[in-house]
């Protein structure tokens, strides 16, 4: 499954940030169930590479898996060892960049400028990651979309509700990335599921409009 073909599915990016391994696998099964087709680990998450083989090992079939909050070059090696197909990350490093392209990682960096997204882009970004968001409203990002070329998916992170995606949905997102909106530490499974379908029925709303 490539970047395209997993926002085809579910545009939404689960961010599951305080994961631990021993919970990591029941809440990718509910996230999946009801329908998202990209989970991310961000790297300070316990033992984070550990969650990462596990879910790659049990759920690379039906998700891509990978990592978040990926900040050096070294990093992107043990990602790949632990399995993980995308790397996300909170800002554009181009050494972090050029270490996971022999990889064919899908990487998604994050930024907050035209200069920032036409580096990453040019450094052969996949896609791109506004952050964030709550500082970047959508009358900025309709300003971006503007310039940025209309094929490369740029997914809107930071603070994002069932509220606002409407708006950075009308201004040209093409996803976002979901955090404590979604999943939070020792959240009790059932909860998950009702924000999930709460997440996937507003962006199925969203699409449809």
């Amino acid at each position: 499954m490539n970047l395209d073909q997993a926002l085809q599915r579910c545009p939404l990016v689960a961010i599951l940030r305080g994961v631990t391994p021993s919970e990591c696998l029941d809440v990718a099964e509910v996230l999946i169930e009801c329908g998202f087709a990209i989970i991310e680990v961000p790297l300070n998450s316990p033992q984070p590479l550990e969650s990462i083989e596990r879910l790659a090992r049990s759920h690379a079939g039906h998700a891509l898996i990978g990592a978040g909050t990926v900040l050096y070059e070294a990093e992107v090696e043990a990602v790949v060892r632990a399995g993980g197909r995308l790397m996300v990350a909170p800002g554009y490093s181009p050494g972090v960049l050029a270490r996971a392209r022999p990889h064919g990682l899908i990487t998604l960096p994050g930024f907050a400028t035209p200069s920032e997204a036409f580096a990453a882009l040019e450094a052969g970004a996949d896609g791109l990651k506004l952050f964030p968001a709550e500082a970047n409203p959508p009358m900025v990002l309709r300003a971006l979309r503007a310039v940025l070329p209309r094929n490369v998916p740029v997914l809107p992170v930071g603070s994002i509700s069932l509220d606002n995606m409407a708006g950075y949905w009308a201004a040209g997102a093409n996803g976002f990335g979901l955090g404590s909106s979604l999943y939070r530490p020792g959240i009790a499974l059932d909860r998950l599921r009702a924000q999930a379908d709460a997440f996937r029925e507003e962006i199925g709303r969203l699409r449809s409009a």
